[in-house]
């Protein structure tokens, strides 16, 4: 199988981005609604919407699942309070299983946590869990920075999260650090604020003892790692100046990168500098970058090609990062393809 493990539902009804407007309209009046009640998607919207494109895209660039999450930079965390951010995040991840449900071959469901800025994240525990439980979604989106970047919140290392990974571990499921709209107009959001939080990720986990606490906790940083691959031995420098252990040994049996890097020497990099055990297939298909690339003639997210063009990798190698190590870091999504005899 080619397991696509970063998806967004970039392309939801514009009824969802409706109610969403009036949820922010009436932030300071929400008896003036609206409801989650309100709103209306039927079946055949959320079909056409699927159908039309991201499915029509996994078909023509042969990948066979993807596991699929609300739209990040609609998560956007900073914005009203705990009960706007339940509302909200209850709204999206239901939208998710509805299409996982729909599109049972092709999509499975990994959860917006509903986070809120200064707020215990163990308030996301029932919305994770009832994600888990009642959907079958697989793993969450953890956002690091929920004040859209001002990073005004402890960093991952912290006890502050713990609630968090105490049920990631329960329920053994992996979070993907991902932040979601940038409010700081010094940090474009899929720019820089997104990249820099998956260098920021990995730097708070090089820096600290976290998974001595947490020896079985997984991590997936997107982005290809943002900054981590290509500076490498940066890392592995402070590390030893830190009296870390080795990279390999103090990061990588908990710590894994995605494929969306978005052209062929980029790829190339990151296979030859990270162990192809720590790499995951992702597109983050009709996301950040979604023009064609005027030097190929193909789509800039069309990550398949980089992975087959490759030529540091084997055929193995290949079905790691397509298969083998989604199935290893999402237990649950390895279980229910067992169900289904795959």
């Amino acid at each position: 199988m080619i397991i696509d493990c970063h998806g967004h539902y970039t392309t939801a009804p514009k009824a969802l981005e409706e109610w969403r407007n009036k949820q922010i309209a009436n932030l300071l009046t929400p008896e003036l609604g609206p409801k989650a009640s309100d709103l209306k998607i039927s079946d055949d919207e959320l079909r056409e919407s699927i159908e039309l494109n991201q499915l029509a895209k996994m078909k023509e660039r042969g990948s066979d699942l993807t596991i699929f999450s609300p739209r990040a930079s609609f998560m956007a965390h900073h914005i009203g309070d705990l009960n706007t951010s339940l509302t909200w995040a209850a709204i999206c991840n239901e939208l998710c299983y509805r299409v996982s449900q729909l599109f049972p071959k092709s999509f499975v469901g990994a959860a917006m946590l509903p986070q809120s800025l200064g707020i215990d994240p163990a308030t996301s525990i029932p919305e994770l869990e009832k994600c888990i439980k009642e959907y079958g979604f697989v793993g969450i989106n953890l956002n690091p920075d929920p004040s859209g970047g001002h990073w005004q919140s402890p960093p991952l290392s912290d006890r502050y999260w713990y609630p968090i990974y105490e049920k990631m571990i329960e329920y053994d499921i992996p979070a993907m650090i991902h932040v979601s709209t940038s409010c700081n107009t010094c940090f474009h959001t899929t720019g820089a604020h997104y990249l820099n939080a998956d260098t920021t990720a990995f730097m708070q986990c090089l820096t600290s003892d976290l998974f001595k606490d947490f020896p079985t906790l997984k991590f997936l940083i997107p982005h290809g790692g943002g900054a981590v691959p290509y500076h490498w031995g940066r890392f592995r420098g402070l590390a030893q100046e830190l009296k870390k252990p080795s990279l390999s040994e103090h990061l990588l049996k908990n710590i894994y990168f995605d494929t969306c890097v978005y052209h062929q020497p980029g790829i190339d990099l990151l296979t030859k500098v990270i162990p192809v055990d720590n790499i995951l297939f992702a597109s983050e298909m009709i996301g950040a970058v979604r023009g064609i690339d005027p030097e190929t003639g193909f789509y800039y997210d069309d990550t398949k090609r980089y992975i087959e063009n490759a030529i540091n990798l084997s055929n193995l190698d290949r079905h790691k990062i397509y298969e083998g190590n989604a199935r290893k870091i999402f237990p649950r999504l390895d279980s229910a393809l067992k169900n289904k005899g795959i």
